[in-house]
């Protein structure tokens, strides 16, 4: 009935509808499955995109040619750019989004890609003849066939929500979970455990007292996230976020239901994520801290739907909403909904390749959370590279791989499969070890040309870049060769706590100095201001700020270039997939096992194993080196 396709995506959530898009704008003939039309794109938790680390992803999306960073740009309600006091390896983007805007973009942007079929179902297995996935069979009965399939199930896998003492099945609060796949895929061999998220209630806006709270604006100057010229709001037009406290009369009433928490009578099994705990984890866990910080987010431009972001919670609703009526502003507080922990089935994703494809069956990929990752951002990325890996396969080209210096991306999908995960992943800067190559500023110079030549990235975004990057060379040509007279700049040094000078000096070796600024020496220097007038270009000020990275910063650049250059020749060293360790009787015995488990493609990857130690490395290249 459906016909026959090149790949089908299960899931339209960040993960599904990125793998879909990338696929099709490949060239792939791609029907994408969801349990509900309406909810494509569905932003299940917070209404926002982007932050400390998840910023620099979608960022990384949207020069790779992903969609995530456009829809955000369009929907935003709030920019800020995090970390800003911080080197420019910290800086991250983050939006606050109108969250029925950012569903409704996803799913028009996918309409208007050609090759995107949809269809309403639940898929309740997979067609697999041999070790090679054929296509789906859905709740309905139907099949499809198709040369490749890509998982992005999100929470759905025998999703089982918890509010107190209540449970029942469901992917999200109000529709259905997902069954057959998991209880198939372990029967034919995968590993599978479980895990757990959870959301704050959502709020009346109108039941809240904004004077009594702290108002946190947006910023003055909008970056926003896509590398095009994407139209913004207008900074005037932000909407305020706010944040408040809970207090020591808070975590009193929390406490009186913990005897009905899901979390602590254990009928949780699954592990939730580290770094954003519940708020019955925190004040357990943090018994020194006497009160947390709550942001209190809009939902969107036309609604009085407020998010409650930092209480996440499964305990009792009645709990939930008294203990939330002691906090400073919410006095007279409504409810709409109680927040819930959902847990669900998860494959661990040591069982995948670095394209994401599963060991066990061809062509089958798996994208988002059923890898154990948590945010949308990791899910979208995960998505993107699934969708774009699964049509390479298909038309039997080299498939795309990132390493951990060239991408945030990478760093995530080597730790997943190298690594692992038991509890749920989340992307930090501290996670990559070349975060001053991988930044926000510079995704579009590290991945655009690379997916411009596969036909993923425009030709309008392969042309920004080669302008950024030859406005940057005249740019720093310039400021290499102009002299500074005392007179033009000596006040501005003095205002910011900067040796004055006494004589004529390159203008190059004063941006290095602490608190200087590149831009704002421009207005000090009509000479300077001239030429960058001269150079008429929209992406002047992006330029402007690689010159000033590069000057700044340049000699931990060049180092960690050189740190990856070194570590990166361990990946030249190719491993069989067939090779027996437990055949090379010098390595310990940790080593083998692990090894043998996870069967790595490299000598890089295989030395960045837990349990696998300098020595077995050694060992191992002399091994192959025979």
């Amino acid at each position: 009935m459906l016909g026959e396709y090149d790949i089908i995506v299960v899931g339209a959530g960040h993960a599904g509808c990125e793998a879909a898009a990338a696929a099709a704008n490949l060239g792939s003939k791609v029907l994408l499955i969801t349990m509900d039309m309406q909810r494509i794109g569905q932003m299940s938790c917070n209404p926002a995109m982007g932050g400390v680390a998840k910023g620099q992803i979608v960022r990384e999306i949207d020069a790779i040619g992903g969609y995530s960073g456009i829809i955000s740009d369009k929907t935003m309600i709030q920019f800020r750019m995090l970390n800003r006091s911080k080197g420019p390896a910290m800086w991250s983007p983050r939006a606050q989004n109108d969250r029925w805007r950012f569903a409704e973009e996803w799913r028009l942007m996918l309409e208007q890609t050609p090759n995107v079929d949809f269809w309403q179902d639940m898929v309740s297995g997979l067609l697999i003849e041999g070790n090679k996935v054929k296509g789906i069979r859905t709740g309905m009965g139907i099949e499809v066939k198709a040369k490749a399939v890509v998982l992005t199930n999100g929470t759905f896998l025998n999703g089982l929500i918890h509010i107190g003492e209540k449970k029942f099945g469901g992917g999200r609060m109000a529709e259905s979970a997902a069954k057959g796949i998991t209880e198939q895929l372990v029967e034919i061999g995968f590993d599978s455990g479980r895990m757990k998220t959870g959301t704050p209630p959502r709020v009346d806006a109108r039941s809240l007292n904004y004077e009594l709270m702290e108002e946190q604006l947006g910023d003055e100057e909008i970056t926003g996230f896509s590398f095009l010229d994407i139209e913004k709001i207008k900074p005037e037009q932000q909407r305020s976020c706010h944040i408040t406290y809970t207090n020591e009369e808070v975590h009193d009433i929390l406490r009186t239901g913990f005897d009905q928490s899901p979390m602590f009578t254990g009928r949780i099994q699954g592990l939730g994520p580290r770094y954003c705990p519940s708020i019955e984890d925190k004040i357990t866990r943090f018994t020194d801290k006497d009160r947390h910080q709550l942001f209190v987010e809009p939902e969107g431009w036309n609604t009085v739907e407020v998010y409650i972001n930092g209480f996440s919670s499964s305990l009792p609703e009645d709990v939930q909403l008294k203990a939330l009526r002691k906090i400073q502003g919410f006095e007279n507080l409504k409810m709409f909904r109680p927040g819930y922990a959902i847990e669900y089935d998860y494959f661990p994703p040591t069982q995948l390749s670095h394209t994401l494809e599963t060991k066990l069956v061809e062509n089958l990929y798996f994208a988002g959370q059923i890898n154990g990752t948590t945010g949308y951002e990791e899910a979208a990325c995960q998505g993107l590279m699934a969708g774009i890996n699964a049509h390479l396969k298909n038309h039997g080209l080299d498939q795309m791989v990132l390493s951990r210096s060239e991408a945030y991306i990478g760093v995530l999908i080597d730790d997943l499969i190298t690594k692992g995960t038991e509890e749920p992943y989340r992307m930090f800067t501290s996670r990559a070890e070349y975060r001053i190559l991988l930044r926000q500023d510079n995704a579009d110079i590290r991945l655009t040309p690379k997916f411009h030549e596969i036909g993923l990235a425009s030709a309008e975004r392969y042309e920004n870049v080669k302008e950024k990057l030859s406005l940057s060379k005249k740019i720093l040509d310039f400021i290499n060769n102009y002299s500074v007279e005392p007179a033009l700049v000596n006040e501005y040094l003095a205002e910011n706590g900067s040796a004055e000078l006494n004589q004529k000096v390159k203008l190059s070796t004063l941006v290095p100095r602490p608190n200087v600024s590149l831009q704002k020496f421009i207005c000090q220097i009509p000479d300077v201001q001239s030429f960058i007038a001269s150079l008429d270009s929209k992406r002047t000020i992006e330029a402007l700020e690689q010159v000033e990275i590069q000057l700044k910063y340049s000699g931990y650049i060049e180092r960690e270039k050189e740190n990856a250059e070194k570590i990166g020749r361990l990946e030249d060293f190719k491993i069989k997939d067939d090779l027996d360790y437990h055949l090379i009787p010098s390595l310990s015995m940790e080593a083998r096992q692990k090894l043998s488990k996870i069967k790595p493609s490299t000598l890089g990857q295989a030395a960045r194993i837990s349990g696998v130690s300098p020595a077995d490395i050694s060992v191992l290249m002399v091994f192959l080196g025979r």
